[in-house]
Formats: C-alpha cells, sequence, structure tokens
C-alpha cells in the first residue's frame, strides 16, 4: 500500500473533516462508516492517522488495511482502509460485507481515480449508510493557520501568499513548502522561488507515475492551450485513454482541476523530468501547434526557459517570433535569429523586428543584405525597413528614396512626409495612392496618408485643419500599432503641430494615448516621452521635465540622433529656465554635437531655436548660425508657412535680445507680426514680441504687458509669460505699475500674490517695499551675485568667487530682495531666475535704442 499522503504537525481542517473528528471524540465506541476521498497529497493518511489516534487513546482496537477473504474481523475493533483504489476486488468484497452486517466499523479512504465497479458500490453503500468525506485544498486562511504553526517563519503576510501561490492550497505541497522555508537560509526581501530542497520531494511522485502521465505533466507544463485533438496525438492513444491518463494524473494531486499544475508542480516537472523526455515531448508539441495553425510562443518560452530552445525547429521559432513582435519586438528578434542559426533564411520581418525594438544597427544590416539577395516581396519589405531607420538618424534624403523604391502606398506617403521635412515643394504634389501593387487600405496605410495629408497642410493649408488630420492618423494607429514600423509617429507629428499651435493640451492628450497603445513599438516610445519632457520645459514646471527625460534614458540605450537632438535641447532648456549658468557651459558641447550629428529637417526646429537662445546666453551663437541658415532657407523654399516659421522667429528675437541685435530683433518682430493672421497663437506671439521689444526700449504699458504676458501663458508659454511681465516690472519707473506687473509674473509662476504661502501685503505695503533709489534693474555686480545665488553656492563661496565678504553678499542679497519687492527667499530667487535668464552682458539695465527704418 502506497502511503503518500504527508501528516502534518497539528491537522488544519476543513468543517467536513473536522466534524467527524469531533463525533468521533465525542463516542469513540459508537458506529462509524466513512468514505474518505480525495487526490493524492490532500490529507487523507493524515486524517485516518488522527482517527487510529483517537481510538487508541480511548482503548478501542484499530485494525489497519483491508482484511483478507476469509479471514476473521474483530467486530469490536475499527478498520481503517487507506488507498482503497489500489485494492483489488477480492479485498474490496470483503469490505462490502463488513459493512453489510452493520456491527463493524469501517473508515476507507481513496483517491477519485482509479475506481473499478466494485469501489464504485462500496462507495456507494458508504455513502448510504454513513458519511462520506471531500477532502479538498486549503483556502488561503487554512494555510495562514498553517504557517501559523512555524514560528521560525513568521507571520508575514507575503509569505502567506507565496505559499498559497505556489501550492493552490494542496496539503502535501504547503507541509512540503513551509518545511523546506523554515530549513532554508533565512531570506530578508520577498520569496520569489521554493528552494530547490523542496523540489526534489517531488520526485518519488513522478518516479512512480506512467509514461503516459509523466507525458501529460511535461506538455501542461510548457503552457498554452492543449485540444484534446493534440493531447490525443501526443499521447499515442485513443481519446478515452487520453481521458484516463488525464484523470490519474488528477488523482494523483499533480494536475489541477481546471486542467494546470499549480506553480510548485510545474516547477518541479520541468527541473527533475530528464532532459531528453523533456525536449521530446515539447518538440512535438510545438510541431503539432504549428500544424494545426495555433499560438507557440507559450512553448517556445518553456524551451527556453530550461535552455532547450536549440531542440525548437527553425519553423517554429520563427512563428513564435511573428506571434511577438508587436508586444516583444526585441525578443522576437532573438527568436528570428535562432530561426536563421536553426536554417530558415533571414526575412525581412527579422529586420522589421530589430527595427521596433531600437536596435537600428542590426535593422540596417539585414535590410541591406535583403535589398541585395531576397525576393523582390522581402526586397521591397526590406527597403521601407532601411528607410524607416535612416529617418531616425536624419538621413532623410537617402530614406525618401528608399520608400519611393519600395513602392507602397505607405512608403509613398511617408515619402511626402520625408520631403516637406526637407523642404522639397515637389514632395507635396506626390500621392500615394500611386502604388502599384495594389496595397489593401489597411489602418497602417491609411495612417500613413492621412500623415501625408496632415503634413501638406501644415505647410500650406489651415494650421487647424493639419492638426485635425494628424490627430486623426494618431487614432487609427492606437487598436494594432505596436507593431506599425514609421519614420515618424503620427502622435509626435500631431504633437509637434499642437506645440506650434500652441495648444499643448491637445499636444499632451494625444502623447499620452499613443503611449497607452504603445503605437510604434520601443522604437517610438522615447519619442513620444521626450516631446512630454518638451511641454513640461516649454511651460516652465523644469523639475517635472528633467525627470522625464532622466526617464528616457534609464535603460541606457544610446538615443537616435533625432531624439538625442531633443534631449540635448531639453537639457538646454532647462538650465536657461533655471538660470544654471554651470549646466548651461557643461551641455554646450554636447549639445552642438547633436546639431552636428542631425541634418536640420521641418521638425527639428523647435530644438534648433531653444539652442540658438542657449547659444546666445553663452555668447556663442556664431556656431549655430550655419544651421539657423539652412533653417531659414528650408523654410523659403516651402515659402515659409507661418505654423513652422513662426516659432523659429520667436526662439531668433529672445536669441537677438540676448545677443544685444536690437535691429535682428526688429526683423523677428516683423516677420511674426507679418504672421499674425495666421493663427491664434501667431497672434498671441507676435503681440508679445512687439510688447518685449518696446519694454527694452523703456517704453512700458502695464496694461498691454499684462495681457501679451496672460496671453503666453493662456497659450502654454507660462515662463515666457512670467518673464515678460517681470521685465516689464523692473524697467518702468511708475512704482505702481511696478507692483501690478511683479504680481502678475507671480501669479503666472503659479505662485499665491504677495509671497510663497504668505499673506498678500496690503497695497500700501508693497508701495512701501518698493520704495528705493534704483527701478531700473539690478547693478552688474547684483547680477553677479544673483547668478552664483542661483547655481546654489553660499554666502562664503560667493565671496571668494567675486573677491569680497560674505557680508557684502548679503547686503547685496538684501538689496535685492527689498528693490524686487519679494515678500520672502523663495519668490526672490523665483524672480531672480526671470531677472538673470534675459540678461545680456552688454544692454542689461539699459534701454535698447529707438526703433529705426531699414
Amino acid at each position: 500500500m502506497i502511503m503518500n499522503d504527508i501528516a502534518a504537525p497539528g491537522l488544519t481542517l476543513d468543517k467536513g473533516p473536522q466534524a467527524l473528528l469531533d463525533r468521533v471524540t465525542q463516542d469513540p465506541t459508537g458506529p462509524l462508516a466513512v468514505g474518505i476521498a480525495g487526490p493524492g497529497g490532500h490529507g487523507k493518511t493524515a486524517l485516518l492517522a488522527e482517527l487510529a489516534r483517537i481510538h487508541k487513546r480511548a482503548g478501542s482496537a484499530v485494525h489497519t488495511g483491508a482484511p483478507e477473504p476469509g479471514a476473521p474481523v474483530d467486530p469490536d475493533a475499527l478498520v481503517l482502509v487507506d488507498d482503497a483504489h489500489l485494492l483489488d476486488d477480492a479485498r474490496v468484497e470483503v469490505l462490502l460485507g463488513l459493512l453489510a452486517t452493520h456491527r463493524h466499523r469501517l473508515v476507507v479512504a481513496h483517491r477519485p481515480w482509479p475506481r473499478s465497479a466494485a469501489l464504485s458500490e462500496l462507495v456507494d453503500a458508504l455513502r448510504r449508510d454513513g458519511q462520506a468525506v471531500l477532502l479538498t485544498p486549503f483556502t488561503r486562511e487554512q494555510t495562514a493557520s498553517y504557517l501559523a504553526a512555524a514560528p521560525e517563519l513568521g507571520r508575514r503576510d507575503d509569505l502567506v501568499d507565496f505559499v498559497h501561490t505556489q501550492t493552490a492550497g494542496v496539503p502535501r505541497d504547503v507541509e512540503r513548502l513551509v518545511r523546506g522555508l523554515a530549513g532554508a537560509e533565512p531570506q530578508t526581501g520577498t520569496v520569489v522561488h521554493p528552494p530547490r530542497s523542496v523540489l526534489g520531494e517531488f520526485g518519488p511522485d513522478l518516479d512512480v507515475q506512467p509514461t503516459a502521465v509523466r507525458r501529460l505533466l511535461l506538455a501542461v507544463a510548457a503552457g498554452g492551450a492543449l485540444p484534446a485533438s493534440m493531447l490525443t496525438a501526443l499521447l499515442g492513444g485513443d481519446p478515452a485513454a487520453v481521458d484516463e491518463v488525464i484523470a490519474t494524473t488528477r488523482a494523483a494531486g499533480l494536475l489541477g482541476a481546471d486542467g494546470r499544475l499549480t506553480p510548485i508542480v510545474r516547477r518541479a516537472v520541468t527541473t527533475l523530468s530528464p532532459t531528453t523526455d523533456r525536449s521530446a515531448v515539447w518538440r512535438r508539441l510545438t510541431e503539432l501547434q504549428l500544424a494545426r495553425g495555433g499560438a507557440v510562443l507559450p512553448l517556445v518560452r518553456s524551451l527556453l526557459a530550461v535552455g532547450a530552445l536549440g531542440d525548437c525547429p527553425a519553423p517554429t521559432l520563427a512563428a513564435a517570433a511573428g506571434e511577438a513582435l508587436a508586444d516583444e519586438p526585441a525578443f522576437a528578434a532573438e527568436l528570428f535569429a535562432a530561426a536563421t542559426a536553426a536554417g530558415q533564411p533571414a526575412s525581412a520581418r527579422q529586420a522589421l523586428a530589430a527595427a521596433l525594438a531600437g536596435n537600428l544597427d542590426d535593422a540596417l544590416r539585414l535590410a541591406d543584405r535583403l535589398l541585395a539577395t531576397a525576393a523582390p516581396p522581402d526586397r521591397s519589405a526590406a527597403a521601407v525597413v532601411a528607410a524607416t531607420a535612416l529617418a531616425h538618424r536624419g538621413h532623410i534624403g537617402r530614406s525618401v528614396e528608399l520608400y519611393r523604391w519600395s513602392g507602397t502606398a505607405s512608403a509613398l506617403a511617408f515619402a511626402i512626409v520625408g520631403g516637406l521635412a526637407t523642404g522639397n515643394p515637389d514632395a507635396a504634389a506626390g500621392s500615394p495612392a500611386s502604388d502599384p501593387a495594389g496595397e489593401p487600405p489597411t489602418l497602417h496605410a491609411s495612417a500613413a496618408r492621412l500623415m501625408a495629408d496632415g503634413v501638406r497642410e501644415s505647410v500650406s493649408g489651415p494650421p487647424t485643419v493639419a492638426l485635425s488630420t494628424l490627430v486623426q492618423a494618431a487614432a487609427l494607429l492606437e487598436p494594432d500599432g505596436r507593431a506599425a514600423l514609421l519614420p515618424d509617429s503620427p502622435a509626435a507629428l500631431a504633437a509637434l503641430t499642437a506645440v506650434h499651435c500652441g495648444e499643448l493640451e491637445i499636444a499632451e492628450q494625444v502623447l499620452h494615448r499613443a503611449l497607452g497603445a504603445g503605437v510604434g513599438g520601443p522604437l517610438l516610445a522615447r519619442r513620444h516621452r521626450l516631446l512630454q519632457a518638451w511641454i513640461l520645459m516649454v511651460r516652465g514646471e523644469t523639475r517635472a521635465a528633467t525627470e522625464h527625460l532622466a526617464a528616457v534614458t534609464l535603460d541606457g540605450r544610446q538615443l537616435e540622433s533625432r531624439d538625442l537632438l531633443f534631449a540635448a535641447a531639453i537639457r538646454m532648456g532647462v538650465g536657461r529656465r533655471n538660470s544654471d549658468i554651470g549646466a548651461l557651459k557643461r551641455g554646450w558641447g554636447q549639445a552642438l554635437e547633436a546639431v552636428v550629428r542631425h541634418p536640420v529637417d521641418l521638425f527639428t526646429l523647435l530644438p534648433l531655436g531653444e539652442l540658438a537662445i542657449a547659444g546666445a546666453r553663452l555668447g556663442d551663437l556664431a556656431r549655430l548660425e550655419p544651421y539657423l541658415r539652412e533653417a531659414r532657407a528650408l523654410l523659403g523654399r516651402l515659402d515659409n508657412p507661418p505654423l513652422w516659421s513662426v516659432p523659429l522667429h520667436w526662439s531668433g528675437l529672445h536669441a537677438a535680445i540676448l545677443t544685444g541685435a536690437p535691429a535682428v530683433a526688429d526683423d523677428h518682430v516683423a516677420a511674426l507680426l507679418a504672421a499674425a493672421d495666421h493663427s491664434r497663437y501667431a497672434a498671441v506671439v507676435a503681440a508679445a514680441a512687439e510688447c518685449w521689444v518696446e519694454v527694452l526700449r523703456g517704453v512700458v504699458d502695464p496694461a498691454r504687458v499684462e495681457a501679451a504676458a496672460r496671453a503666453l501663458h493662456d497659450t502654454g508659454l507660462c515662463w515666457d509669460g512670467a518673464r515678460l511681465a517681470g521685465q516689464a516690472a523692473i524697467r518702468t519707473a511708475d512704482r505702481r505699475a511696478m507692483t501690478s506687473l511683479l504680481e502678475c509674473a507671480r501669479a503666472l509662476q503659479g505662485r499665491p500674490p504677495g509671497g510663497h504661502g504668505e499673506q498678500a501685503p496690503t497695497s500700501t505695503e508693497s508701495a512701501a517695499r518698493v520704495a528705493g533709489p534704483t527701478q531700473q534693474g539690478l547693478s552688474d555686480r547684483e547680477y553677479e551675485v544673483a547668478e552664483l545665488v542661483l547655481a546654489g553656492l553660499t554666502y562664503r563661496e560667493i565671496g571668494d568667487r567675486l573677491f569680497i565678504s560674505a557680508k557684502t553678499v548679503e547686503h547685496h542679497v538684501a538689496r535685492m530682495r527689498n528693490r524686487l519687492n519679494c515678500a520672502n527667499r523663495a519668490e526672490l530667487l523665483a524672480l531672480l531666475r526671470t531677472l538673470v535668464a534675459d540678461r545680456a552682458s552688454d544692454t542689461a539695465g539699459q534701454p535698447w535704442p529707438q526703433r529705426t527704418t531699414r
């Protein structure tokens, strides 16, 4: 008799078994006819042992095992029979006879399978004349109660969850795992895997199983759905035989009622089964699944987990790679490579997987090889991969050539987008409808067409139409865009267009949706996150922008040239808005390298403009002039589309202010005013630009300045709006106007009027605070002190830098706080960032000459 149920130190019982023990404890000599049913490992042996203990303590005789036919049985003894499913019919007939006399007390434990006709008769008789007890797995509460008896493990909820999840509450497995954990080295963190010693205890359970059961366990351990037809082919029998194997495996407590293995049993099966058996079963499974057109990826994962991927046929690996392509392109690329190593010819899908994963080196290498050697369909697909990779690296001219050579409707649409991005007006006349291959109008093809239409409208039509078209293109890809290989995503282009229109909320939403849908896979995820950081920076939320930027590079992968340019511009933009001269100087070299690596195109004008301002702030704008000239030439070839030219003129204006070039600033203002009718954003920026240069010339109209500043804030240029109000405040001699403009600047910075977190002073108090001999800005020395204060230096460190005492530095700071009407230090620092950011060494504190006719 096989005794494979393990008794626990202190039974943990359900209501049925506990009621049986309570009844027997109260009346150990009373009538008793009980049938106990349950799979292996569910506590039948432990329950019988407890019944024997109770009777022996009461002085009753206990007979274990089924009596031999014809052997006498003491009528006063309790007969306990374990594993009755293994008895032959003769012994079962003996038990039926004992039950029929109504003189013997009988408890019979058995598994649900196998069940002979005689055993079925016995089970029915026990249920009819006595009591039937069904043993079930522990609930989580019962698992917790069992762990409470092992004080060395402590009362940890995470440990209870781990044990119950690993075992699904099967008492035998709970006991093994708890014992193993108690004897293992103490762990401070969360337990992830069962100790290996615990897995070894499943060895005897597996060794005694028939070959068919072990093959079934390996098949289920591989994961994935296993239809009856596959199991029949795998196990080499008829459906009835398969049903019997499944019933046997469930009865052994190794397979759950839902047809799945618990995590601990699955790990034991894969670990303890001979490698040859495991590989043979899983390889056969993959062949069967592939033949019926089913998913093979779960099976291939299991092969990979145990290092048996080399035994998987190449067609299966390629099929699994195709299944993984959308959600795990990097894994798909590995599987494609394994398929190629196993003899499968390289395909464009392998290059596609590498590109979607962001591995453009491999994508270009594979695509270039296929362009020279593959069949025509694969050559066309390889051309698309190569074109997309080159677009991400800034080689847009070559990218356009490849897209056109590929000839599909999507590729022709992308060629139009690339042509317009490089300032080719003839590209706008192209049409993706000229696809000779008759590409079906899939979501991908439709989105590509809308992208081309949207970019064309951004150059020659109303900005609202362009934005709407690009947002529609982005929405088309959301349901199934993870495996879409794109030179740029419609969401990114829609966000860029929205930023150029001052519609930052729309930009944020479209980027959020694209990231949630995974459009473009990992290749474009960085692009979307960088644009999110850009929007935060524009709004003046520099800390959040920095955090977003840091998250983009957490994986350590090198940024492609376009993303590198945006990242460099964000760093410089954050440093400029924080008046962090040290950060600007440290990042300038990397920013110049990023500009050199990526040729100027329509979609990188924003970072180029931001770097122009930073270059002016550092006195090194001349090094960017060739690229700015190229940008102006590009816009000129497209007839200076206002949507794309207005932000560049806005950046040019501020670069001119910082370099002290009034005539250049006037040219930018004139260009902005000429485009003012194009959109609300253009009108707001034009009005603010005109107002800004007037302020620098000493002409401050408080109402007009405040209106312009608030309009900038409403279009998303929050930091610029606060800066305009602050600049006007320090350039007016009208104390009331200065107070009003400073309050406006604080409000636009998101700070409460009159101070940070303090009650606002009365108008009288404000007027008293601004009284002083000088209201026209800070002296050169005060600007030096302000820059060092903003850099985080202490008064002593500032004094060492400027060769003055720390006390003198303190006096300078106190005078600046009084002069600028700041209620506290936090407010002073915020306002100093506004003042220092806009100061050029040769124009600070003095008005510009009046505008002249040129």
